[in-house]
């Protein structure tokens, strides 16, 4: 599991730090300012994500294995459906077609979010510490 989770943070930790300088540097301008927003809170979304993954990644002997399971897979889907959307809405215009349809899927991202950050209160609360016997 932890393997899993490493792979995927490294990957979405990359991809968020890579779209940060493609917003930065070449979006920048060439895009309304509207679209680089939404641009920048999906990249946002992303790295946060990533952080919180991290996280969980080291607290995985303490957190059962069904609830990061759980929290991983809603936060994997979640992102690619709200930050994804956002990206590739952003980039209507170099696209050159109209995607606005995909709009659908990024609330069901927000929410698939949502209900990981719950789950991680689930978790707390039914969190029950072991003690280290030295």
């Amino acid at each position: 599991m932890t393997k899993r989770f490493l792979i995927t943070i490294g990957f979405m930790g990359a991809i968020s730090v890579i779209f940060g300088a493609v917003g930065a540097h070449i979006l920048n301008g060439n895009i309304p300012n509207e679209h680089l927003e939404m641009f920048n809170t999906g990249n946002q979304f992303l790295m946060y994500h990533a952080l919180a993954l991290l996280g969980l990644a080291f607290m995985s002997r303490y957190v059962s294995r069904s609830y990061l399971n759980a929290i991983y897979f809603l936060f994997v889907i979640g992102i690619g459906l709200f930050s994804g959307t956002l990206f590739i809405l952003s980039l209507q215009e170099v696209v050159g077609f109209d995607i606005s349809y995909i709009t659908k899927l990024t609330p069901i991202g927000g929410i698939l979010l949502i209900i990981g950050w719950i789950v991680i209160i689930f978790a707390g609360v039914n969190y029950q510490h072991k003690k280290r016997h030295s």
